[in-house]
């Protein structure tokens, strides 16, 4: 499958771009509406980091969002004792509606709302032998979908984190909403937070190896790493031509492989330099060995011969760090993905922002493509991981943007 190219956004080398354009919209526009469609919504759970902002705003002296669409209606798949969703709805005038068609169609038969938000994220959901999290993004969806067929439309959806635990379902989801032409966007907070410092990386970066740095959980917090790593990677010269392989080892395995020279340790020290904590910049390896408890890496290898690494090293990284070698520099460009460890959260106010832009554009502000790429990597690393380390072959993962 193939997208046509163009400029992309990777934490703050386009934030600057979706700023202006959110600010280039006529103040008297018709307010639009949302359909909130969430598994669970209690205090700091993904609905409240995203929802809640939609609702209430989020004003510090980093990021401010004003909400220029209204959520008009709220689904809540679950209700957990220390449910907030109903509080919310009340306070804000927000239509509570027992199923995904009722939120989706305000009540009525038809499509009544203008972009969706499915936020399949938390909740009391089962696991699989593979150990991925089962959250319903893909029945989300397909209800979604029936309700935009039936209606002889489709208006923007924004689907968070990885599409699907589940590869074939994340493909079904990406192929429908080609199919019915909606705007799909998808992902991680992360590509839009804070870079420190922005790295020099222009789209055709001459790229040759990048890795990034995170902790686990492994599929939950593995993700995140996954798509730090992308949004940078896909900037190097030729595009994005996907992956051809994908390993996850775990344990003392993912210190031989770093010895066999299947990752680099200069580069990870690289990333760790740009730790916001004293301890973790300047470790050696000896240090961050004697350290991490349950250490595991994904070694990705994309087609064309580049090389991507995550390392997750529990016990020493509670960030998101990435380093890539560029060809004809001494040095690794190297960053810090910074979050806010604490309410408001204002990352996720940047993705707000991004979700607004696509709701109010009807075009997405970067590929969703993207997040496709990061849900298969990531599928076959649990894969991987289920296999004890076993290589997966993923011609599946041909996705070029």
């Amino acid at each position: 499958m193939h997208v046509s190219r163009r400029t992309l956004l990777g934490g703050t080398l386009g934030v600057a771009a979706l700023e202006r354009s959110h600010s280039l919209h006529a103040a008297d526009q018709k307010q639009l509406k949302l359909a909130a469609i969430v598994t669970e919504y209690r205090e700091n759970s993904h609905a409240d980091v995203i929802v809640s902002k939609f609702l209430e705003g989020c004003r510090t002296p980093e990021v401010t969002f004003t909400p220029r669409v209204k959520v008009a209606s709220l689904y809540l798949d679950q209700t957990p004792t220390d449910d907030m969703g109903k509080e919310m709805a009340a306070k804000h005038a927000v239509a509570l509606h027992p199923t995904i068609d009722g939120a989706l169609c305000l009540g009525g038969k038809e499509l009544a709302v203008d972009g969706v938000l499915l936020i399949g994220e938390h909740g009391r959901y089962p696991y699989n032998e593979l150990g991925q999290h089962l959250y319903p993004r893909r029945r989300f969806f397909e209800e979604t979908a029936a309700v935009f067929r039936r209606s002889g439309r489709a208006v923007p959806v924004f689907n968070d984190k990885h599409l699907s635990p589940v590869w074939a379902d994340a493909k079904w989801m990406y192929d429908t909403a080609r199919e019915l032409k909606v705007p799909f966007l998808a992902g991680s907070s992360l590509p839009l937070t804070w870079l420190k410092p922005a790295p020099d990386l222009p789209v055709g970066s001459p790229l040759t190896e990048a890795l990034a740095v995170g902790y686990g959980p492994t599929e939950a917090y593995g993700f995140h790493a996954l798509e730090a790593l992308q949004c940078l990677a896909e900037r190097r010269k030729g595009g994005e031509a996907g992956m051809k392989s994908v390993q996850c080892l775990s344990g003392a395995d993912v210190w031989a492989a770093g010895e066999a020279g299947r990752w680099s340790w200069p580069l990870a020290q690289a990333a760790l330099s740009r730790s916001e904590r004293a301890e973790v910049r300047g470790s050696s390896l000896k240090t961050v060995r004697e350290r991490t408890s349950e250490p595991e890496c994904f070694l990705v290898e994309y087609r064309g011969g580049f090389k991507g690494t995550v390392l997750m090293l529990p016990g020493v990284a509670d960030e998101f760090l990435f380093s890539g070698r560029v060809e004809g520099r001494a040095e690794p460009v190297s960053t810090l993905f910074w979050l806010q460890d604490g309410k408001p959260f204002i990352h996720f106010a940047r993705l707000c922002q991004a979700i607004e832009e696509m709701i109010l554009t009807g075009k997405p502000p970067y590929p969703v493509e993207r997040t496709l790429l990061t849900t298969g990597i990531l599928d076959a690393a649990m894969r991987s991981r289920h296999g004890k380390g076993v290589r997966i072959q993923t011609p599946e993962l041909g996705v070029r943007y």
